[in-house]
């Protein structure tokens, strides 16, 4: 056997051995460091905009971003989070019942509201000529929204080690990325085999991807949520926060939208027979929630993530079943990241 190619051969087996090896030491930390290579290009600008204030003192904007989102994201999310378990729990609690016929005794007096529970034991019965049962449906879909906001939180509660751990290994992380990002993405480019240009174009993409989702998609669904939330607290609605953070996950659907918690909402107050609270919760849910969607996101999302709704659509919804919340970010960037190489394929292969 040639010698030269022995050599080669003996230098990717122990390179790729390394690299096997790399990843099962970083993999229990995988997440926390891609949430700080996200927050990293985030917050980029406003790092790159404090360096120069501080006259390329790149240690001190690094550690000063750093300890900035530690008080304005972390703070705030573990207070937040001892709500959503305990609403978690009580919200299934509560629809069980509901769907059990309890507590419908005084509103089943109700002439429309006999005609919705008419209409309900139809539905169940044509339902169940095709072996479904609708009021297990309902059920397990509340179990289902709330459960994933309680898995999330249960998991923290249940392991406060590891979650501290991971924070602060991605607040750690973060520092450095922001302080020697810029060079890590040039070594990074060099090792691609293929032109600048196209790396250029490839790392564009993927910025460009992670500014659209965040930006354009979940600040706006905070928005959303935070704005619906405070709707529910005001007028009476049950569980405001964790239907709050409801509607904040619902936002980030292109079809229904914030809509599919807000307008369940609105119907409970009219079958509370309180009529002015559930007009007023369905008029700012589709006047004011509702229309930040169209008015936002354009401004913040611009040109910069093309994808068809169809592929956001699934993208949102597979990434959020494979990464977590992570997933959140992660599908819309890979699928960008997708069409950028099937650009690059349809301009240098296809046509070869």
């Amino acid at each position: 056997m040639n010698q030269n190619l022995l050599v080669t051969i003996f230098f990717f087996a122990l390179l790729l051995v390394i690299l096997y090896t790399a990843f099962l030491i970083v993999k229990p930390f995988i997440t926390a460091l891609t949430w700080a290579a996200i927050l990293a290009v985030v917050v980029y600008p406003a790092y790159a905009w404090l360096l120069k204030l501080l006259r390329g003192r790149a240690s001190l904007a690094a550690f000063m971003i750093t300890i900035l989102l530690t008080f304005l994201i972390v703070v705030p999310a573990l207070r937040i989070a001892g709500f959503l378990s305990e609403e978690a729990v009580e919200l299934v609690a509560a629809v069980h019942n509901l769907t059990n016929g309890q507590h419908l005794e005084p509103l089943k007096q109700r002439p429309w509201v006999k005609d919705l529970l008419g209409i309900w034991d139809w539905a169940s019965n044509e339902l169940a000529t095709f072996d479904i049962d609708l009021r297990e449906a309902v059920v397990q879909g509340a179990q289902t929204s709330s459960g994933f906001l309680a898995s999330q939180v249960r998991g923290i509660a249940q392991n406060v080690f590891v979650f501290t751990l991971n924070v602060f290994i991605a607040l750690f992380t973060l520092f450095f990325f922001l302080r020697d990002g810029k060079a890590l993405c040039q070594r990074i480019g060099r090792l691609l085999p293929m032109e600048p240009q196209y790396q250029e174009h490839l790392f564009t993409k993927i910025v460009d991807a992670i500014f659209a989702v965040v930006h354009g998609c979940l600040i706006v669904a905070m928005v959303q949520g935070l704005l619906a939330g405070l709707a529910y607290w005001v007028l009476g609605v049950p569980f405001a926060i964790l239907l709050g953070v409801a509607t904040a996950f619902a936002a980030l659907l292109p079809i229904g939208g914030s809509t599919l918690i807000s307008i369940p909402a609105s119907i409970y107050l009219f079958l509370k027979g309180n009529y002015l609270y559930g007009v007023i919760l369905l008029g700012w849910s589709l006047g004011i929630v509702g229309s930040i969607d169209n008015l936002l996101k354009p401004i913040l999302i611009g040109s910069r993530l093309r994808l068809p709704t169809l592929f956001l659509f699934f993208s949102l919804l597979d990434g959020l079943s494979l990464f977590g919340a992570l997933g959140l970010v992660l599908g819309p960037v890979l699928f960008a990241l997708l069409a950028a190489l099937l650009d690059l394929y349809m301009k240098e292969y296809a046509n070869a």
